[in-house]
């Protein structure tokens, strides 16, 4: 296989596209380094960006920069590129996750060429969703996305989804009453135009006349005039990506299969959001599994559906996020 050398304008396109995954509390924990005539881009976490409260093992922040280094592996298909991935490469450095060497293409990259298009067009709906069902045929597809990267895309029954729902109520008030994890959220709450990161008020969705709804309310403490109340789906279509295993390998697997999942539902015509709140409390992300399914670890639970996609959160400008050196 052929080295490609890499110049720095590709590289930015490159960093550029992988930037706009999605990452919890849209902190976006992730930096790029760059070494100048060579042709491997690293991706290293930021410690500094993650949830000391509700992600103190950096789990989310591995399945965050899991998706970033997808988008980096469309990206290189649709640059000619053909991106080789070293998961957690040096032991010494836990936070060096992944090496990423660029080489000529092969025929394996024409599927992630075809999810570039979906890039910029995923976003996370906080709306409510239509009570249309998803095809199964569509939901095939997005299992065998999970299962390109070595995971697996389960859509839980009746009885499953009401638990899932009791425990997104019962995260919520969680996080209500722990002062540490509702200020955590807060932070990432920005006033408007005060910050490239976090969630803006535009991105909130209407409140839920039911009092709950299967998304995170980020408005709880920040009230915006003319917000709105809507009313969600009763039973949301949820679905559990998850893994065998639970180690830091795994989350960067589920982060490439998350991101894989939600570029090729959007394609297929699919809004998207994500409900991580059970997942953040070790007490309840146990009991969110289907006992009787094989994948024990869940990683994230996503709501799919039809309705409005969600408006574009700012991302952090590249020179924050990129480092080039000699």
């Amino acid at each position: 296989m052929i080295s490609a050398r890499l110049d720095e304008d590709t590289v930015v396109r490159l960093v550029g596209d992988a930037v706009t995954a999605p990452s919890m509390h849209n902190a976006q924990p992730w930096k790029f380094v760059f070494r100048e005539g060579g042709s491997v881009i690293e991706l290293h976490g930021d410690a500094d960006r993650a949830m000391s409260r509700t992600d103190a093992d950096h789990r989310a922040l591995h399945i965050g920069c899991g998706a970033a280094l997808f988008n980096l592996r469309v990206s290189a298909a649709r640059h000619g590129l053909h991106a080789r991935v070293s998961l957690l490469p040096d032991g010494l450095q836990p936070f060096l996750l992944a090496a990423v060497a660029m080489h000529e293409p092969g025929d394996e990259d024409r599927e992630l060429f075809a999810l570039h298009a979906a890039l910029r067009r995923r976003h996370t709906s906080r709306f409510p969703f239509s009570d249309e069902p998803v095809p199964d045929e569509l939901m095939d597809g997005l299992k065998g996305a999970a299962r390109l990267e070595g995971c697996r895309l389960s859509v839980p029954g009746n009885w499953h989804t009401a638990t899932l729902l009791e425990l997104v109520r019962d995260a919520e008030y969680r996080e209500h009453t722990d002062p540490l994890a509702r200020a955590q959220t807060a932070a990432w709450v920005p006033s408007a135009g005060s910050r490239r990161d976090g969630i803006p008020a535009s991105a909130f969705g209407p409140r839920s006349h039911a009092g709950h709804s299967p998304v995170r309310d980020f408005g709880r403490d920040h009230p915006v005039v003319d917000r709105g109340w809507a009313v969600f789906e009763e039973r949301p279509r949820f679905a559990l990506l998850g893994t065998s295993t639970d180690t830091p390998t795994d989350w960067l697997r589920a982060g490439q299969a998350l991101e894989r999942i939600l570029l090729q539902a959007t394609t297929d015509g699919l809004a998207t959001s994500m409900t991580s709140q059970p997942l953040e409390w070790p007490q309840l992300r146990w009991t969110a599994r289907d006992p009787l399914e094989v994948m024990s670890r869940v990683q994230m639970i996503l709501r799919l559906g039809y309705g409005p996609q969600g408006p574009a959160t700012p991302r952090r400008p590249l020179t924050d996020v990129l480092e080039t050196c000699a």
